[in-house]
């Protein structure tokens, strides 16, 4: 057991690479990652947990209720996107997708490799402007560009290799991880850490100024969330520092990117 064991972790080590998935902007995200799976694996099993999201969501009548709310949102989501090659090169070539799910949970999220859901509820229940609803969408684009879910997949698995390894050397069978359900867990039944919240939180303010939105709306748009706690808190609330840290820290994002902001604004 023990050399099925230690043969486990150096295919591991082996496998294993770290990489610099973003440019580091104006906002200095420059952390180096730790990934076991490929990026095209992870987006690969992304767009068919997208399928499956959107194919239910379209079954139940969910799917884009509100067109004109569909386009808003799509306004907004392209708006960011060309701006995403300013943390890495490939992102505006990415196969896009952006839907509007009719739904009362207060969320949002972006897949691996550009696939993004906003629930309707997000919007009407806090009544976003276009301002805003870019520092959702930026926010969610920002994991996407870090690829913290493939990073978080890789750790499920790692872990999936050992527990393998251990059930091996027990005599167990143990069936191959399905990463599709892996990226819907760490899509959206998961919290994300504090580090990940932290990163999305810079980059998506630097985007949304890019995109020529105001870069302080995040702030009231965390104020709103704040405020929504009580029985029914918002997905985005889930292991993120303290609502003072936070706020704090957006106003010194803001603070760094507001010139690109201005400088958007005058372009238009």
């Amino acid at each position: 057991m023990r050399k099925l064991l230690c043969a486990g972790l150096i295919l591991l080590a082996a496998g294993c690479k770290t990489v610099q998935t973003t440019q580091p902007g104006v906002v200095g995200v420059s952390r180096e990652q730790s990934m076991l799976v490929s990026s095209a694996t992870v987006n690969q099993s992304a767009e068919r947990a997208y399928r499956q999201v959107t194919v239910e969501a379209a079954r139940k009548g969910q799917l884009n209720p509100d067109p004109a709310q569909a386009a808003r949102v799509r306004g907004v989501a392209q708006r960011l996107i060309a701006q995403t090659g300013a943390f890495r090169s490939d992102a505006p070539g990415w196969k896009w997708e952006v839907n509007l799910i009719g739904s009362r949970d207060l969320n949002a999220w972006c897949m691996p490799g550009g696939k993004i859901g906003v629930y309707s509820a997000l919007i009407d229940e806090l009544h976003l402007g276009d301002d805003e609803l870019a520092a959702v969408i930026g926010h969610e684009i920002a994991h996407a560009l870090r690829e913290h879910g493939r990073e978080r997949v890789s750790k499920a698995y790692a872990q999936g290799i050992g527990f393998a390894v251990v059930g091996t050397a027990l005599g167990i069978s143990s069936a191959a991880i399905d990463l599709s359900r892996v990226v819907l867990d760490v899509t959206y039944n998961l919290p994300n850490s504090r580090q990940d919240e932290q990163e999305a939180d810079r980059i998506g303010v630097e985007l949304a100024a890019r995109a020529g939105f105001d870069p302080y709306a995040a702030i009231g748009l965390w104020q709103k969330m704040q405020a929504r706690g009580g029985s029914r808190p918002p997905q985005f609330l889930s292991t993120h520092p303290s609502p003072e840290t936070r706020l704090g820290d957006l106003k010194g994002y803001a603070d760094l990117v507001a010139p690109l902001y201005r400088q958007a604004r005058g372009a238009h």
